[in-house]
């Protein structure tokens, strides 16, 4: 096969699950005969190619098996049925720092992790700097790895896997890595392997991702192919199955937006009282949430919903507005909804909002989650996330004040 070439041919692929975990040796024994295992197919029957240069996307809901296809392509898994061929090298980002070893040095794990994926140590000492400046790590990568916190080791997983010389790349969520800094230098890494040439297989819920870095998307949907195609018409399919669901699990793995997409929320900023968009306030200051929204024609007066997070995503506050009464045009097209705020009621701390756009019967027409972000700063030294404003008085009791007698 061309090098960076990928042939998936009518695979699929079952696990066998047992009802009760079987830990032991006497446990599998005594209950050998007792429990019966179910199969459950992760994949049915998925057929896809991906030539040299090409960056594909596999999209989709949790469990609708993307990660399975992944180490399935990559060779940790072989399929119970069907067959797939991958010319070249293949890079995998799927578990970033698979390997390391606790107890080693950040330089020591660099050259175990690197020969696991096949680079000689005189290559590995050629890259060393490279990887170690990447991973911003100078100070510790003589440290054993353990003393890392969590963004450390996997930046530095990140870097080992990013600096292989591979035909084909395989990334599962990597941009979830490190701060948003270090997410835009994978990111840059990541379009310059595509510019020269190499062939990637993107998964993530991060639909600005999808679309900044790959030109084709398939669409899994309970282990089958449902959609095969640009990765916009992709995305659309894709958070229209989101959208009877308020709340859905994969929020937690990147999802921005979702909904069936007939009205949307286009953009979201924050102004001050002067009209000047600010990402910092004061307790107790004004502030204006403005939404630009967009519509097909027909599509009935939404209500806006507007929730304010803290840093952990709990809702602090809440609002529901019916726009029929602000004078929504059912003919389409984009408008500009304000809501204004007196008074911020929040003391210190990180925030963000929440918005969505609900048509009859709490249909989603569109969520869009982090729509905008703040910070508060404290400038007379409040504390707390909520903003206790009051007034304090004292009452004579009417006792008298102690003197002195002669």
């Amino acid at each position: 096969m061309t090098p960076g070439q990928i042939v998936v041919d009518r695979v699929s692929q079952r696990f066998r699950v047992s009802a009760a975990a079987q830990r032991t040796l006497k446990d599998a024994v005594i209950s050998r005969g007792r429990t019966r295992a179910t199969d459950v197919w992760a994949l049915r029957d998925v057929s896809l190619r991906a030539e040299p240069g090409e960056a594909l996307a596999l999209v989709g809901r949790n469990g609708s098996g993307k990660t399975t296809l992944l180490r399935l392509v990559s060779g940790i898994f072989h399929p119970t049925a069907g067959h797939i061929e991958v010319g070249g090298r293949i890079g995998s980002l799927l578990e970033l720092g698979a390997g390391f070893h606790p107890d080693f040095t950040g330089r020591e794990n660099v050259f175990l992790n690197g020969s696991i994926h096949g680079l000689s140590r005189a290559r590995i000492r050629e890259l060393m700097d490279e990887i170690v400046a990447f991973a911003e790590l100078e100070r510790a990568i003589d440290l054993p790895v353990r003393t890392y916190s969590s963004g450390m080791y996997m930046r530095l997983g990140f870097a080992v896997a990013a600096h292989i010389q591979a035909d084909v790349l395989l990334l599962d969520e990597v941009f979830a890595v490190g701060d948003e800094d270090f997410q835009r230098k994978c990111f840059g890494k990541i379009a310059e392997f595509k510019r020269n040439g190499g062939t990637i297989v993107f998964v993530s819920h991060d639909a600005q991702a999808v679309e900044r870095l790959c030109d084709r998307a398939v669409l899994l949907r309970q282990g089958e192919v449902a959609f095969d195609g640009p990765t916009a018409d992709a995305i659309v399919r894709y958070r229209q199955l989101l959208s009877e669901d308020r709340n859905p699990d994969e929020v937690g793995a990147g999802l921005r937006e979702w909904g069936s997409g007939e009205a949307r929320i286009a953009s979201a900023r924050l102004l001050d009282s002067d009209g000047d968009e600010r990402n910092q306030f004061t307790p107790g200051e004004a502030a204006t949430l403005e939404l630009e929204l967009s519509a097909v024609p027909g599509v009935a007066a939404p209500r806006v919903a507007v929730d304010v997070c803290d840093a952990d995503g709990v809702v602090l506050s809440s609002v529901v507005t019916e726009t029929a009464p602000l004078g929504w045009d059912s003919r389409g097209g984009t408008t500009v909804a304000r809501f204004a705020i007196d008074r911020l009621p929040y003391a210190d701390g990180s925030f963000r909002v929440r918005c969505a756009l609900l048509g009859d019967g709490d249909h989603l027409l569109h969520s869009l989650d982090q729509a905008a972000r703040f910070l508060i700063y404290p400038p007379g030294g409040e504390t707390g996330t909520v903003l206790l404003r009051g007034s304090w008085s004292l009452q004579d009791n009417g006792a008298s004040t102690p003197s002195e007698h002669a």
